[in-house]
């Protein structure tokens, strides 16, 4: 946006709810003029690992772990398509340049198939159908909490100047009490002077992290080994340790983000609890 009031004048413009804005404007008469740019940096770096083999004749494990930095300029205030808009048009890009909306410090999972080997060698055909042939599989998943875009509720700066967006101050570090009524301390932040974006890094506030457990547990009934008939059933648990899962990235919300909201800072929304999922099929 280039058809912007004096800066100094801002503070007067809040107060009057914008009221003369068209005088101080460089062209009167018209509002929001846009202009595109090319430019902004972004950059993503990682260390990647991934480990899987047999680790036994009957265990078979991946391991895989990611420790990355994404850092890009991203913003969405608006419509403003291919004339993505600015937070701050009076710094442009760089007030915007932080974290990545997908950004992940540190990503680990595994999975593993072990085939339980009771019975299943056994000479007896009753034995080896009836208490052989179960299989445990998993897959594990844990992951450092998403950048969380702190707002700011309330008359501002932004209210004045269209397709824009503001932050609040910051009082001090970031303290997370991580908590359902305050995953991040409120009294850390503060309301910028009439008239001034705040100083608040964009996306610098993490939301929580995840840690999940998906198990099932797979049984074979041998019908007939010539034909190659079996019925299998497979029983399946999702979150399996039933942990408390709090919401809290762009995709997902899950956070209250808008500073001078009743719950600013609170937990709202969290991932299903245990699950559990029961399946049969055979095969003749």
């Amino acid at each position: 946006m280039i058809n912007l009031p004096p800066a100094a004048d801002l503070p007067a413009l809040v107060a009057s709810n914008g009221s003369g804005m068209n005088q101080l404007v460089t062209y009167p008469g018209f509002g929001n003029v846009r202009l595109s740019y090319d430019e902004a940096n972004s950059h993503y770096n990682s260390m990647q690992i991934d480990v899987h083999g047999n680790v036994r004749r009957d265990l078979q494990v991946q391991f895989g772990y990611t420790l990355s930095r994404a850092i890009d300029a991203a913003t969405s205030n608006g419509s403003g398509g291919d004339l993505n808009n600015v937070s701050n048009p009076y710094v442009g890009w760089k007030y915007d340049s932080g974290p990545s909306l997908y950004d992940r410090t540190d990503v680990v999972f595994a999975n593993f198939v072990y085939d339980i080997p009771l019975f299943k060698g056994s000479d007896s055909r009753v034995l080896k159908t009836a208490l052989g042939g179960w299989q445990l599989s998993g897959i594990v998943m844990a992951m450092t909490g998403a950048p969380l875009n702190i707002g700011l509720n309330g008359d501002n700066v932004s209210s004045i100047i269209p397709n824009t967006a503001n932050r609040p101050n910051t009082t001090g570090p970031v303290q997370y009490p991580k908590t359902a009524n305050e995953w991040f301390d409120p009294s850390d932040f503060s309301a910028p002077a009439p008239g001034t974006w705040g100083d608040l890094g964009h996306n610098v506030v993490r939301g929580p992290g995840r840690d999940n457990w998906n198990l099932a547990l797979d049984k074979n009934f041998i019908l007939s080994e010539a034909r190659g008939s079996r019925l299998e059933f497979r029983a399946e648990s999702f979150n399996t340790w039933n942990h408390t899962q709090f919401k809290g990235d762009y995709n997902n919300g899950g956070i209250s983000t808008n500073f001078g909201a009743s719950n600013f800072g609170a937990v709202t929304a969290a991932f299903d609890p245990r699950e559990f999922q029961l399946g049969m099929k055979l095969i003749f």
